[in-house]
């Protein structure tokens, strides 16, 4: 009972086909034509009552199945009008209906086959059962574009539905590369400022005995760049930055220094695209965050040059407690750099001798 009821309320037809199902039903008025003029039997209104509780179902089901499946229901719509033609020239909308449901065979050249195999034969009928022209005139003059529209319409609205998974396809890669994008910007900007306030932090509290004065500024920096950080990962998420890479140089002088490494930067003066400057001062601030944290190095030098219409950026230090590229390599911020510049059509190499030394290779053209 659970199921029937189910049934009944359906959808009887897909949401996306609309009303219009519903309202072809009236066809139906057809057969019932000649009873207008010739009173029907009492068996004739049984078979008629037979004949729609058998149809309507099989109309509705159409809609549904696909190819083979939709065979047998084209074959007995095929048949009911087959069955009615030599006593009721309505029969004529069976054969109509029936070319309308090859819509639902996906392989086009094979719909439009069926549609002309179905009215050939209702035009064999009407010949071999001498059949009036108001019984072969519609079935052709309708048949025919009610069943050509119908394929034509069930094209569409495939194509449409393809789109339409496309586009939610493409939205949904969209999001992940946002969910990515933050990612990797949540993990460049707070990593480094968090390395900051650590090392401002373990300063301060060395120096709170022997001078509170020192200790009181490196508080007060460490609150500073903790309202920066805030800034900063709201602008990430909004998608803007508002610092470049001279800011980064001086984050990075200022953090180095409480860690007392030496910072030797030399950089060219010339216009960089503001694609290639937020990758290198995001590539900036993870190298000085892998120093801060791994290195324990003393001194830093940084190159930023354009060599042949190519941004360089050079970032090496004297560290020793890193031994292999491998350590790093499995992190998250050296991926997300690498990921960075391989959009932009550049190149990321990570070195490891005395020290850790990285070079970022970034064309103009592919950034600008």
């Amino acid at each position: 009972m659970r199921k029937i009821r189910q049934l009944l309320a359906g959808p009887w037809v897909p949401p996306a086909v609309g009303k219009a199902p519903y309202l072809w039903l009236l066809s139906l008025n057809f057969f019932i034509w000649k009873f207008f003029y010739t009173p029907p039997t009492a068996l004739e209104v049984l078979l008629l009552v037979l004949t729609v509780l058998v149809f309507v179902p099989m109309y509705f089901a159409s809609y549904w199945l696909r190819n083979r499946k939709l065979v047998p229901v084209l074959l007995a719509t095929f048949a009911l009008g087959l069955a009615w033609a030599p006593f009721n020239f309505g029969a004529c909308t069976f054969f109509i209906f029936a070319a309308a449901m090859c819509a639902g065979i996906e392989n086009r050249r094979a719909a439009y086959a069926s549609i002309a195999a179905i009215l050939i034969g209702a035009s064999l009928i009407a010949l071999v059962v001498d059949l009036p022209l108001s019984f072969l005139m519609p079935t052709l003059a309708v048949g025919t574009p009610v069943g050509i529209a119908s394929v034509m319409d069930a094209t569409v609205r495939c194509k449409q539905m393809q789109l339409l998974r496309k586009q939610e396809e493409v939205e949904h890669l969209a999001r992940i590369t946002e969910r990515e994008r933050i990612s990797r910007d949540m993990h460049d900007l707070l990593g480094h400022t968090l390395s900051l306030i650590t090392l401002k932090a373990e300063l301060a509290g060395r120096l709170l005995e022997r001078d509170p004065g020192a200790s009181l500024r490196e508080i007060r920096d460490i609150e500073t760049n903790a309202r920066q950080a805030l800034a900063e990962v709201r602008s990430a998420v909004s998608g803007y930055r508002q610092t470049g890479l001279q800011h980064e140089l001086a984050q990075a002088r200022t953090a180095l220094a409480a860690a007392n490494v030496t910072l030797d930067a030399q950089v060219a003066s010339f216009a960089i695209p503001a694609t290639a400057e937020s990758v290198l001062s995001l590539a900036l601030r993870e190298a000085v965050t892998n120093i801060l944290r791994h290195a324990d190095a003393r001194r830093c030098e940084i190159n930023i040059a354009l060599e042949n219409g190519v941004l360089s950026c050079r970032i090496r230090d004297d560290g020793e407690r890193l031994a292999t590229a491998a350590a790093i390599e499995r992190g998250n911020g050296l991926r997300g750099m690498q990921e960075r510049v391989v959009a932009l059509g550049g190149q990321l190499r990570l070195e490891v001798a005395r020290g850790l030394s990285l070079e970022l290779r970034l064309p103009v053209g592919a950034a600008a």
